[in-house]
């Protein structure tokens, strides 16, 4: 696989010549170390391994679970920026803590669905930061990401790398939109270093017509159970921890504006009823490490 400037475009806008589905963008400021970051590309041979670790063990959805209110293709409904934070302040300093807590400065991470905001923590420096989403101007604004891509996971689940590329993955308040969530996982697996982790991060908000209906119709219990299926049908990563950050208290009794302006926000992911419940799955490429 070789890569080509886009003709008439930016000198630092990069595509693959074969894939119509896929762009690479690094950034301006970044422009100097754009050689010793662009992924050598996926050879697509799924029988690269005789290992039984990252196939598929069984699917979780039903094809009636993996099903949209809105059906237009997802790169129509995000070809817009949209410059707002999707959950409050405390779900995103719950984030950030954990990443704190999990990521270290010698990390390669991909970040997977990102947009705009990092949630990384402002005074680490990683060694490298890979974003990815629909959408160029929100990930050309995030300042963390060293260069991104764009691509439509619901249409092609694989992610040009080499296998063992990162030492962790992460999915931040986007998992919801995933049609084929066990092939992005097992992608996941994929090009996770040994003792690798994946991050999937979620709250109650959602684009409603944009969300499957697994994750539509059911609860806060039953959406992290999901997540937990997802990492569970992957054969090789570690049993999943569940992180559970719940409003208590004066968020969770606050009072609450029942406008039909409001209801409308609540409803298409907005705006949140209360305080956002904070949820983290978390699991490892074959083993959890020590850190000492």
């Amino acid at each position: 696989m070789s890569f080509s400037v886009a003709p008439n475009s930016h000198p630092k806008t990069w595509q693959f010549t074969n894939s119509s589905n896929l762009q690479f963008f690094s950034l301006p400021t970044k422009i100097r170390a754009l050689p010793s970051i662009i992924p050598k590309a996926y050879n697509g041979d799924d029988n690269s391994t005789e290992s039984a670790a990252g196939k598929i063990k069984r699917m979780v959805l039903s094809q009636e679970g993996r099903t949209k209110l809105n059906i237009l293709p997802d790169r129509e409904f995000y070809a817009y920026p949209r410059f707002v934070t999707h959950v409050d302040d405390r779900f995103i300093s719950s984030l950030t803590n954990l990443y704190r807590e999990r990521l270290r400065p010698e990390f390669e991470i991909l970040d997977l669905m990102s947009s705009w905001v990092s949630h990384l923590p402002q005074e680490v420096k990683y060694k490298r930061v890979v974003g990815h989403g629909l959408n160029a101007q929100e990930l050309a604004k995030n300042p963390r990401l060293d260069y991104f891509f764009v691509k439509d996971l619901n249409q092609d689940q694989k992610l040009e790398f080499e296998n063992c590329s990162f030492d962790a993955v992460l999915c931040t308040v986007s998992v919801q939109y995933l049609q084929q969530p066990e092939k992005v996982f097992a992608e996941a697996f994929r090009v996770l270093k040994p003792g690798g982790v994946f991050t999937v991060s979620f709250s109650n908000r959602l684009f409603y017509e944009k969300a499957i209906s697994a994750w539509r119709d059911s609860t806060g219990y039953g959406r992290v159970q999901l997540v937990v299926q997802y990492f569970q049908c992957i054969e090789g990563f570690t049993q999943p921890e569940v992180i559970r950050k719940l409003p208590t208290g004066k968020d969770a009794a606050a009072p609450q504006n029942k406008s039909p302006l409001n209801w409308i926000m609540q409803l298409t992911g907005l705006l949140s009823a209360s305080s956002d419940p904070f949820y983290a799955v978390v699991a490892y490429r074959n083993f959890k490490p020590v850190h000492e």
